[in-house]
């Protein structure tokens, strides 16, 4: 393949390659400090999208591609279709086993993807059943299976945990002996030692290199000192916006807590208290229920109310509205992405965190709107102010999600994987502003991710999902300094 004088511009992206040339020996990183040309180069390659300008030639004739955008419309997809209305029974959408029939009928192959990626026990659960892990290990099994010519992941590693990111990484080294393979990533922790090659877009032009002279090279050091500045000023608008009330304490606390199915408990014996001042991180594998203990706190989980939980000094359950509760909390996940399909602008989706809503379904303030303003202006996103949230590339809408979830300063801070999409150099924004909300206790965070780089200094407090004979326990542990 190769690329020759290529100049694209796809919103805020720009794109301009003079030469490259990529041949079939060569497996490379193509690494994104800042902006989406890692995306916009994949879906050339893939033969989905033809530059502007320049010339692109030798695609291959088949494509396996992997990317969260992708992630996301099938799930949207799955949800477009549920016929829960018309069955007798909830609708969970199509089976793993029948995702991957789609794209090959060999059983054989079949069989021996399952086991590889580590789905088996998961082939006759829907699709909308899935923790972000799970699914991701599904879109990867869909793209392996078709047997393409090359194989383009897209950040593969996001949202598996850290048994499943070791038998990826080990797994793509096999796989590598006989398919070329292109990894985008924007974290330095998700690189296989595979990769032959680096393309470094630091900025709209890439820097090509050897594996070697990647690992060499100086320019790492400099993006980490690129994000200070930002960061100060993100934690400087949580500082200056809507003050709390007094809540509480202990904030959460949640007795004997237990989720389970007709066929499956998820986990028991939950006996949990958030009091002032503590910030927790939340571990375990896919699938352990990591996200459903949040949403029993958040509200969104249909048994919240069967269990035992006292939140901000309601009982759950005794009268209390829901906007009595989410009207402390701020929430990023990938599950409020994917609920988060109305067609308002980027101004108004941040404005919306104000009023708990998805969309923004009254005529906002001068101030709330100045106060979003200041949020687009942090990111970069103020030309951006009346786009669509639809229309944006999956990063941005995660930032606005971000920006929505802070704007109102909320006591509770709910970050479910929350970097998902970012670059590399707003995910560092992000991460160290939060370290200064934590450090300060201007919110208390409740952290889930799966990466050694997200941990944070000002987190003390975690929970690990533990396995045992039905379900999961947790297990609460303190650091001390």
């Amino acid at each position: 393949m190769s690329l020759k004088d290529v100049k694209h511009t796809q919103g805020q992206t720009h794109i301009f390659i003079d030469t490259w040339d990529i041949t079939p020996d060569q497996h490379w990183l193509v690494f994104s400090a800042a902006g989406n040309q890692g995306t916009l180069l994949a879906q050339m390659l893939s033969g989905k999208l033809n530059p502007e300008v320049g010339n692109v030639d030798g695609l291959p004739s088949s494509v396996g591609f992997v990317s969260l955008s992708a992630q996301q419309g099938l799930l949207e997809d799955e949800l477009a279709n549920d016929d829960t209305d018309f069955i007798d029974q909830i609708d969970h959408g199509s089976t793993v086993e029948e995702l991957l029939i789609e794209y090959c009928d060999d059983r054989g192959l079949l069989e021996l993807i399952l086991n590889d990626l580590d789905l088996v026990h998961l082939r006759s659960a829907g699709f909308r059943q899935l923790s972000t892990g799970e699914s991701r290990r599904v879109m990867l099994a869909r793209a392996i299976i078709s047997q393409p010519d090359i194989l383009i992941l897209d950040e593969p590693y996001s949202g598996l945990d850290v048994s499943h990111r070791h038998a990826l990484t080990d797994y793509l080294q096999t796989l590598s002996t006989s398919i070329q393979i292109i990894v985008l990533s924007s974290r330095l922790d998700d690189i296989p030692d595979f990769l032959t090659h680096a393309a470094l877009f630091s900025t709209q032009s890439p820097t090509l290199m050897t594996r070697e002279q990647w690992n060499q090279h100086p320019l790492v050091a400099q993006l980490l000192a690129q994000s200070g500045t930002g960061s100060d000023e993100m934690a400087e608008l949580v500082r200056n916006n809507r003050h709390q009330t007094c809540l509480p304490d202990p904030l959460v606390t949640i007795n004997n807590g237990r989720v389970a199915y007709t066929d499956k408990t998820i986990f028991q014996g939950v006996n949990w208290q958030i009091r002032h001042g503590e910030h927790w991180q939340i571990r375990g594998p896919n699938g352990c229920g990591k996200s459903t203990l949040l949403g029993l706190i958040f509200g969104d989980h249909p048994q919240c109310y069967s269990n035992d939980i006292e939140i901000f000094g309601f009982k759950r359950g005794s009268g209390e509205t829901i906007w009595d509760i989410k009207r402390h909390i701020g929430m990023v996940s990938s599950a409020l992405h994917l609920e988060y399909r109305v067609n308002c602008s980027a101004l108004d989706t941040i404005i919306s965190g104000l009023h708990d809503s998805i969309g923004l379904y009254q005529k906002p303030t001068k101030t709330e709107s100045a106060q979003a303003m200041e949020w687009l202006k942090l990111f970069h996103m103020e030309s951006l102010a009346k786009t669509s949230f639809r229309r944006l590339e999956y990063g941005q809408q995660r930032l606005l999600l971000i920006a929505r979830a802070l704007i109102k300063r909320p006591a509770l801070l709910i970050l479910d994987e929350p970097y998902q999409g970012l670059d590399f150099l707003d995910r560092l924004l992000v991460a160290n502003a939060l370290e200064m909300i934590a450090k300060e206790n201007l919110s208390q965070l409740l952290l889930v991710s799966h990466h050694k780089e997200d941990v944070m200094a000002g987190i003390h407090h975690f929970i690990d999902f533990e396995p045992e004979t039905e379900g999961y326990r947790i297990r609460i542990t303190q650091k001390t300094d």
